[in-house]
C-alpha cells in the first residue's frame, strides 16, 4: 500500500459514513483527507467510494460487494467502528484486496464495569428497592441483601472481560475462580484467579459472570444439568452472548429457588420479544438493554482504536486488528487451498478432543518436498483459527493469528520435516500440550492429543488419532468410539445410532491387535444427542465416545 508520507505524495481521502468520536477524526485529520458524510443513501456511497481510499462505518452502513465494485479497486481499507463485522461483506472485501479492520479492545473495561454494576445491583436488590420507593412505599426488610465480601465469584470465561471483573472483584473482597479450558495457568495465577472444571466451578460459587463466546459448545451451556449443581440462592449475571443461557431453564431455576437472581443485559434475540419473554418482568431479574460497552469513554477509545488500524493500513503496515486477509499471494493460495482446509479441520479436531483442564503448547508439523523452504505462514493461521474460533467469536486471519494466540497465553512451535512427493505437503500433524482429552486414545505416547492428516483428491483426510491410524473424509460429523476389538459391537452402535434416525455415511475401525483395544469412526449425517451418546456407550464393549462436530 502507498504512504501518505513525505515527498510530496498526495493524502489519502477517508469516507467517515456514520459518527465517529472527536479523537478518532483528529487522528485522522493528521493524515488524511477526512470526509464525514452521514445518512447516505447506497447511491450517494457508490458514488463516493470511488473516490475514497479508506471507509469507516458502524453498524448501520452496508458495506455491500456493490460497494466494493463501485470502489474500482481504489479502496485500501474499511474500518467497522466496534466489533462486530456482519454488515460488512467480508468475502468481496477479500476478492478486491480490501482489508477489514475492527475496534475489538477498546469496550473491555466497560463490559467489566457494567458486569461489576449488575453484581452489586444483584446483592443489594438495588433496582427492586429503587421501584418500590418510586411506588411510595418504605419496605426496609423485604430487601435485605448479601454481602460480596468473602462470596467466591466464578467468572465463566477467562478473556480480557473476564480478567478485568477478576481484578475488580479481588478488590471487594472476592474469592475469585474461572472457568475456560483455553486459558492459561500462569495468566490466571497472576491474577490470584484459580482455573477449575465446568463441574467444579458449579458446585463452588455463589455468583456467575458470564463471559465466554457463543459457540456450537458454549450455546444454551447453562441449562437445567447446569443449574441442577448450583448451590442453592446462587446469582448469575451475563454480559456475554444471551445464547448461553436456556431462558426457560433459568426461570424453572429462578422458580425453585436454586438461583436467587439473575442480571441479564443481552438476549438470545435483540431486542427480545417483550411479550411472554420468561425472564423479563420478574421481580428477581434486573434487564439493561446491551449497555456493556455504552460509556462515553468507550465509545472514544473506539473512535481511535479504528482509527490507529485505518491510518496503519494506509501506510501500509500490517494491522492487529484485521478479520480477513488479503495478503497472501493469488499463486500460493491457489497451491495451498486444499491444505487450508486440512489445516483448520485439524486444529478443530484437536481443540473438540480437550478436557476443562486446557493446553498451552500447539506443535505443528509439515512433511513436505520443500522442507524449510515451504511457506507455512497461511497453514499456521488456519489451524489457530480452527483452534480459536471453538473458543472465541474473534476472527482468526493470517494477520492476527498469532496475536490472538499470545493473547491467551499459548505456545506454537513448527517443524518442517522434508519428504518425497510431488505435492507441496505430504502430510501435516497437530500435537496440543496437554494428555487431558475427552477421548483418550486420542493421547500419543508423548502425553499429547495428537491428529494428523493428509489431501487426497482435493479432499482432506484425517489419518491418525492418537497412535491409531484412520482414513476420515473431513467432511460433516464423526463419531469416535473407544472399544475392546469383539464380535457384535458395529452392529449395536449402529442400531443405537438408527434409534435416533441418524444415518451413517461411512465407517472405518482400527484396532492395534486382535480381541485388543480399537477405535471407530463412523461418519454421521445429524449430531447425537445426549441420550444417544448414552445408548451408544452402554454398548458391551465400547469403552469411550466423542464427537467431531462438522469440518
Amino acid at each position: 500500500m502507498a504512504s501518505a508520507a513525505a515527498g510530496g505524495a498526495a493524502k489519502p481521502t477517508v469516507l467517515v459514513a456514520e459518527k465517529l468520536g472527536g479523537a478518532g477524526l483528529e487522528m485522522l485529520e493528521k493524515v488524511a483527507n477526512v470526509d464525514c458524510a452521514y445518512g447516505m443513501t447506497p447511491e450517494q456511497l457508490y458514488a463516493k467510494i470511488a473516490q475514497s481510499d479508506a471507509l469507516i462505518v458502524r453498524s448501520a452502513t452496508k458495506v455491500t460487494r456493490q460497494v466494493f465494485e463501485a470502489a474500482k479497486g481504489k479502496l485500501k481499507v474499511v474500518g467497522r467502528a466496534g466489533v462486530g463485522v456482519d454488515n460488512v461483506d467480508l468475502a468481496a472485501a477479500t476478492e478486491y484486496g480490501c482489508l477489514v479492520v475492527n475496534a475489538p479492545t477498546a469496550n473491555t473495561v466497560a463490559a467489566a464495569e457494567h458486569g461489576i454494576a449488575l453484581m452489586c445491583t444483584l446483592s443489594r436488590n438495588v433496582s427492586q428497592a429503587d421501584a418500590s420507593m418510586k411506588a411510595g412505599k418504605w419496605e426496609r426488610t423485604k430487601y435485605v441483601g448479601v454481602s460480596l465480601v468473602d462470596k467466591t465469584l466464578c467468572i465463566m470465561g477467562f478473556g480480557k472481560v473476564g480478567g478485568e471483573v477478576a481484578r475488580r472483584a479481588r478488590g471487594l473482597g472476592m474469592h475469585v475462580l474461572a472457568y475456560d479450558p483455553y486459558a492459561s495457568e500462569e495468566k490466571a495465577r497472576a491474577q490470584g484467579v484459580r482455573l477449575v472444571s465446568f463441574d467444579e466451578a458449579l458446585e463452588l460459587g455463589d455468583f456467575f459472570s458470564l463471559h465466554m463466546p457463543l459457540t456450537p459448545g458454549t450455546k444454551k451451556m447453562f441449562n437445567d444439568a447446569a443449574f441442577a449443581k448450583m448451590k442453592k440462592g446462587a446469582r448469575i449475571t451475563n454480559v456475554a452472548r444471551g445464547g448461553v443461557i436456556d431462558d426457560d431453564a433459568l426461570a424453572r431455576a429462578l422458580d425453585a429457588g436454586i438461583v436467587a437472581a439473575a442480571a441479564l443485559d443481552v438476549f438470545e434475540e435483540e431486542p427480545p420479544q417483550f411479550e411472554g419473554h420468561p425472564l423479563i418482568g420478574r421481580p428477581n431479574v434486573i434487564c439493561t438493554p446491551h449497555l456493556g460497552a455504552s460509556t462515553t469513554e468507550a465509545q472514544e477509545g473506539v473512535s481511535t482504536e479504528v482509527a490507529e488500524a485505518v491510518i496503519d493500513a494506509l501506510q501500509g503496515k500490517l494491522s492487529t486488528t484485521a478479520v480477513n486477509a488479503p495478503l497472501v499471494s493469488a499463486e500460493v493460495l491457489k497451491e495451498l487451498a486444499p491444505f487450508v482446509t486440512l489445516a483448520e479441520g485439524l486444529g478443530k479436531a484437536a481443540v473438540t478432543l480437550v478436557a476443562d483442564q486446557g493446553f498451552t503448547d500447539i506443535n505443528i508439523c509439515y512433511s513436505s518436498p520443500r522442507g524449510d523452504d515451504l511457506d507455512s505462514r497461511l497453514l499456521r493461521a488456519m489451524v489457530i483459527k480452527g483452534i480459536l474460533e471453538q473458543t472465541t467469536t474473534s476472527n482468526v486471519n493470517l494477520v492476527n493469528a498469532d496475536l490472538l494466540a499470545k493473547n491467551r497465553g499459548l505456545r506454537i512451535s513448527e517443524v518442517t520435516i522434508r519428504a518425497e512427493g510431488s505435492d507441496v505437503l505430504s502430510s501435516l500433524s497437530v500435537a496440543l500440550g496437554t494428555g487431558k482429552s475427552t477421548f483418550s486414545a486420542a493421547v500419543d505416547k508423548t502425553g499429547r492429543i495428537y491428529v494428523e492428516g493428509t489431501v487426497k483428491n482435493a479432499t482432506p483426510y484425517l489419518t491418525k488419532v492418537g497412535g491409531f491410524d484412520v482414513e476420515l473424509a473431513m467432511q460433516g460429523s464423526v463419531l469416535l468410539c473407544r472399544q475392546r476389538d469383539q464380535p457384535g459391537i458395529v452392529g449395536h452402535v449402529g442400531m443405537a445410532l438408527a434409534k435416533s434416525n441418524i444415518n451413517i455415511s461411512f465407517m472405518t475401525v482400527c484396532r492395534t491387535s486382535r480381541n485388543e483395544e480399537a477405535i471407530m469412526a463412523i461418519g454421521i449425517d445429524d449430531e447425537p444427542n445426549d441420550q444417544t451418546l448414552t445408548d451408544v456407550k452402554a454398548v458391551k464393549g465400547v469403552e469411550e465416545v466423542a464427537v467431531f462436530k462438522d469440518y
